[in-house]
């Protein structure tokens, strides 16, 4: 079992970075390498005399910045009255569509307003370059609709500086986007970010403004789904066209093979009449430099080398052809589930002959490889495949490897090892998963619950030793089957006719605090039905209070040598303690720690007071909860608010406000405990004020 163990221990480190709990960074070069042998198999390849002929590539290139005299246009930087004439002869004798500038137009220049001029005579988009270090220079782009962005909270990549053109050319600009373009760890470029932030601003990439520029769309907005109950953006549009992004908005870039995908003319052959007019009429053109001095080449999953402004060319023709790549946000949810998916292969596969083991091993690992492949090629679809590949194969070379060196062990050989100090529960939830638990004492945050029965010495002293006795077994059954059974809590003991369990361990659980108090709700409906039953009997009805409290607490194996239990320790114990009887003061069935509150975001609670009990300093919020805020209606949520609303004025020391408020509370809940309570404490400060310093805290100095 051993070997099994830790072969399902690999599956689960791999579906913990599925899921994104963690990251393996070598896992991660790995899925990068797979990625980009899928896409060298699935990429459309573009042959030669082929080009794409609704795009064009102006390049800066070697020649271009030749010496005039040798037919270029000299080094770079150049006057901008040559990138003018640049400009001027793409829309006046080529007739370019749009014009996209991948590169910086930084600084004020003498010749600024010719190139102003040029711009006038068709839409032109400026690049604006974003970084993190340095200064800032140029006029900042306006960017997108800030009143319509910032409510959107989207978590895009910041910027903190930007270098912009200056103002007059931004101006006569159709528009402006950013030239950034992401390179992974290893130096590859994949992905693309739409949108970009720079102090609250919101600026698209140069392709989406060349786009929208191009059809003279408004802005892009977001495409939303809904999954596992939240709205995540999963495309955005613009021209009619969806362009799939990330959480952050970025697109992965839908390259082509081929030397040339894209048609790519010398700027020089442009500028200089070289290129015969008309020859880009109505295309979408961008101009860029693939010139190894001005730094724009970038490594990508098919080429090593390749000008920056080719990623935006292959942005664009992926966009308008639909061949768009997607990694949805429910990404790592399939992923996790691919990994989950081996978990039968690395249990069971101990007990198969090796060659069987390696090929079942294999037909999954084909079977994934292959969905893939098509998934790609019908919906452009790219799932990560590193992690449920290693998945499969990972614990079969563990298996095969280790042989049958060591024997399995049995569950019943693990009940037979820890039935003699831990519960019984937890020896078969032990012997269900043993990966999934550990008895060694550890600190994590928990949520306890105590339930007592109120008035038990009257129950005890009207029935029969018999009676008694059936009597608590009968409520102990019922209570622990809500706790365990309905609400997969740890029963940790019987103190008595007390009960006591916990959430949140062996196994971890995010939602301990909402299981909780689940569970006291549930009890107290259990209570009213077996004072129905017992009723019927003749027995006394039951009543009970719920104290939980969450917090740090130590909790495993604890005992003495002659006995042990898995169970809790620690302050945030002793508080849940605390609040059971408290719910005795307040006349209410169910109190909740203030910790537990912060747990519960969703819920709707009652806050009864702000107390200290015994050896405690510091005081804490006490609540009663009502229930999930979806299930209360809105009668209820009112009376709650109304309830708050008083506890301020009491607070502040408006009495009779105060007072008033418990009166329209009780027009609406007649006869509830806890309003009587308020009204008598606020007659009694009425009666002697407690000063300006008044923390409205309650003492309590017994247990």
């Amino acid at each position: 079992m051993a070997r099994a163990l830790l072969a399902c221990s690999l599956v689960l480190v791999l579906a913990g970075h599925a899921l994104q709990a963690w990251t393996l960074p070598g896992l991660q070069r790995l899925e990068w390498w797979l990625y980009d042998a899928r896409i060298a198999a699935s990429a459309p390849s573009v042959a030669e005399g082929q080009a794409d002929e609704r795009l064009t590539i102006v390049d800066i290139d070697e020649a271009s910045l030749r010496e005039p005299e040798q037919g270029g246009e000299g080094r770079w930087p150049w006057p901008r009255d040559r990138i003018a004439a640049l400009v001027r002869a793409l829309f006046e004798e080529q007739g370019a569509a749009v014009v996209g500038l991948d590169i910086i137009l930084a600084g004020r220049h003498e010749q600024d307003q010719q190139l102003v001029q040029a711009m006038g005579l068709g839409p032109v988009v400026v690049g604006d370059a974003f970084h993190t270090g340095g200064g800032s220079s140029g006029e900042p782009p306006p960017g997108l609709d800030p009143q319509v962005w910032k409510t959107l909270q989207l978590r895009v990549r910041s910027y903190e500086q930007v270098i912009g053109v200056v103002p007059d050319l931004r101006r006569a600009a159709a528009g402006s986007g950013h030239v950034q373009a992401l390179r992974d760890a290893d130096g590859v470029t994949r992905r693309v970010p739409l949108v970009v932030e720079h102090e609250q601003r919101w600026h698209p990439a140069l392709s989406l403004s060349v786009l929208r520029a191009l059809s003279d769309a408004p802005e892009p907005t977001p495409v939303w789904a809904a999954y596992g109950g939240q709205r995540r953006v999963e495309a955005l549009e613009v021209a009619g066209l969806q362009m799939p992004v990330d959480e952050a908005l970025q697109a992965l870039v839908p390259y082509r093979l081929g030397s040339r995908p894209v048609p790519v003319v010398s700027a020089a052959d442009v500028s200089r009449g070289r290129l015969p007019e008309g020859q880009l009429q109505g295309r979408i053109v961008l101009v860029g430099s693939s010139a190894s001095g001005l730094a724009d080449l970038v490594t990508t999953p098919l080429h090593a080398s390749l000008p920056g402004v080719q990623v935006h060319a292959e942005l664009i023709a992926g966009w308008l052809d639909g061949r768009a790549l997607r990694q949805p946000a429910y990404t790592p949810m399939v992923e996790g589930l691919l990994v989950l998916l081996a978990l039968p292969l690395a249990w069971w596969g101990g007990r198969w002959r090796p060659w069987a083991l390696a090929g079942a091993a294999a037909v999954w690992g084909s079977v994934l490889v292959m969905g893939q492949a098509l998934m790609l090629q019908q919906h452009g679809l790219l799932l990560p495949l590193a992690a449920p590949l290693l998945a499969i194969f990972l614990p079969t070379l563990l298996q095969v490897g280790w042989g049958y060196a060591v024997e399995s062990r049995s569950r019943r050989q693990m009940a037979t090892l820890f039935a003699s100090y831990v519960p019984p529960e937890i020896v078969q939830r032990l012997s269900e998963n043993p990966g999934a638990y550990s008895m060694k004492p550890v600190e994590r945050e928990l949520t306890v619950l105590f339930a007592d029965v109120r008035g038990f010495t009257t129950v005890s002293e009207s029935l029969s030793p018999q009676a008694l006795a059936d009597w608590i077994n009968e409520y102990l059954t019922a209570m622990s089957l809500v706790i365990r059974e309905q609400h997969h809590g740890t029963l940790d003991k019987y103190i008595g006719d007390a009960v006591m369990a916990f959430w949140g361990a062996p196994l971890e659980e995010a939602a301990h605090a909402e299981r909780a108090v689940s569970a006291a709700l549930a009890m107290q409906r259990q209570a009213l039905a077996l004072s129905a039953a017992f009723t019927a009997k003749g027995w006394p009805p039951v009543a009970i209070g719920v104290g939980v409290n969450s917090g740090l607490m130590r909790v495993g194996d604890m005992g003495s040598q002659l006995r042990r239990a898995y169970t809790v320790m620690g302050d945030a114990v002793n508080l849940g303690s605390r609040l059971e009887g408290l719910t005795r003061a307040y006349g209410v069935d169910i109190l909740i720690g203030q910790d537990t509150r912060a747990l519960l975001p969703d819920w709707v609670c009652r806050e009864v007071d702000r107390v200290r009990v015994k050896g405690k300093q510091v005081p804490v919020r006490i609540y009663e909860p009502i229930g999930p805020r979806a299930q209360v209606d809105r009668q209820e949520q009112a009376r709650v608010e109304q309830w708050h609303e008083m506890l301020r004025l009491l607070h502040e020391q408006q009495w009779h406000p105060a007072l008033a408020a418990l009166d329209a509370l009780e027009a609406q809940d007649p006869g509830r405990a806890l309003v009587a309570q308020y009204r008598h404490r606020i007659e009694q400060l009425m009666l002697h004020p407690p000063g300006p310093d008044w923390d409205g805290v309650t003492r309590f100095d017994s247990k």
